[in-house]
């Protein structure tokens, strides 16, 4: 099985998806990190400075899976669902030859995970489905689906450690915090950890059940447990 992940930034597989690539990876699937724009807005400092080393980290985190990232170096904060990205989305994807598409929700918070969104619904046309990942902190995302991440949150978080220039421990918390909370809505176990998706059906794209890693385990409602007396 092949799988696209595809990012507007540097972090943003590994934020928002990183939990359920290492699943797939662990499977035997195979990867490709594809990163939109080229980080340069994401602090202080020289652009282009800034630009190299976020590279660098997004290649550090992406080789803990195996995967040497690709990079697409459309400017940060000016990406847009334009031609010029619809066409390199689309040779991407015919390289790749994909069996599923992951990348960003078109309603997060971010203009560039936005026009990525857009881009690739776009380029992906009849040839992948496309698959939405979680929006920063669940803002306005109904999810489909659910990826249990329990046995793989340790290394998502050594994943955006990896990019030291973003101060990553504000993006290891919220990331731990979301995942705890979405494992609640599958009634998840004590301290188990799930990432969300949303799949919308697109002809010819109808069920992607047999892409899935595996969900996390459904359990069964409780009642109380406790014995009431007249007593009581």
């Amino acid at each position: 099985m092949k799988i696209l992940a595809l990012g507007a930034h540097p972090d943003d597989i590994e934020i928002f998806m990183f939990g359920t690539l290492a699943a797939y990876a662990a499977q035997g699937a195979k990867l490709t990190f594809a990163i939109a724009t080229d980080g340069a807005k994401g602090g202080r400092g020289d652009p282009a400075a800034l630009a190299r080393i976020r590279r660098e980290e997004a290649a550090e985190a992406a080789g803990l899976l195996g995967v040497e990232p690709r990079f697409l170096d459309f400017p940060d904060g000016m990406l847009v669902a334009d031609a010029a990205l619809v066409a390199a989305l689309k040779a991407l994807i015919g390289e790749v030859g994909p069996d599923l598409a992951i990348t960003h929700a078109p309603n997060d918070y971010h203009g560039d995970h936005r026009a990525l969104s857009d881009g690739v619904r776009i380029a992906a046309s009849f040839a992948v489905p496309v698959l939405h990942a979680d929006t920063l902190g669940g803002t306005g995302f109904s999810p489909t689906h659910y990826v249990d991440i329990s046995g793989r949150f340790e290394l998502k978080a050594k994943a955006i450690g990896a990019h030291r220039s973003q101060d990553p421990e504000r993006f290891v918390d919220a990331a731990r915090t979301q995942n705890a909370f979405r494992a609640g809505q599958c009634n998840g176990a004590s301290g188990a950890l799930a990432e969300a998706f949303r799949f919308e059906p697109v002809f010819p794209f109808a069920d992607i059940r047999g892409l899935w890693p595996p969900a996390p385990p459904i359990r069964p409602g409780t009642v109380s447990t406790k014995t009431v007396s007249q007593a009581d």
